[in-house]
């Protein structure tokens, strides 16, 4: 299986739009968002063309494609328009003997690690920063900020398949890469 992974879009039409494209280019078999999808927060600036209510109708475009949880941002009044769930705080992959913890990361992150066997991957965003670390038990992966970059990084996804996540700019620059 093919995943598109993105995190933050806080709202943003037009960066929303960007990943929407992408997720068609890519041919990904699902897309998982790592929370913070409508709503900028109050300690961001707007996105560029905020529009919560555009979001909504791409996202639920391809409800039965999206896999979600929960962001610091995101609410009960969330779940209430988008047609796929929101509101859980983590998700469970399985790839082979790897288990990836998929997270926000306000609440379980590098300082508050989830229970985690030796090898598995923390895969969370709230950072707006890319970040691929490993770690003496486990590695920790973020695919930065769709649509708030922060500290100098790029908008953009992960693409996981076949063990490999590749991280991506949308022009489709492959930025980095790691085989686990």
């Amino acid at each position: 299986m093919k995943l598109l992974i993105a995190s933050d879009i806080h709202g943003s039409a037009y960066w929303c739009r960007k990943l929407m494209e992408s997720y068609k280019s890519e041919k990904a078999d699902r897309l998982l968002l790592l929370g913070d999808i409508l709503y900028h927060g109050p300690r961001n600036a707007l996105p560029k063309d905020y529009d919560p209510k555009q979001v909504i109708e791409m996202l639920n475009g391809i409800k039965d494609e999206v896999i979600s949880v929960r962001g610091n941002c995101d609410t009960e009044v969330d779940q209430m328009v988008l047609k796929f769930p929101v509101l859980a705080d983590y998700a469970y992959i399985l790839e082979g003997k790897t288990t990836i913890f998929a997270t926000h990361g306000h609440v379980f992150n590098t300082e508050n690690l989830p229970p985690m066997k030796k090898g598995d991957i923390l895969l969370h965003g709230h950072t707006h920063v890319p970040a691929c670390k490993q770690f003496e038990s486990y590695t920790y992966i973020n695919p930065g900020s769709t649509s708030i970059p922060k500290e100098n990084s790029h908008h953009g996804y992960l693409i996981l398949e076949n063990r490999l996540f590749t991280f991506k700019d949308f022009d489709g620059n492959t930025i980095n890469t790691f085989e686990f």
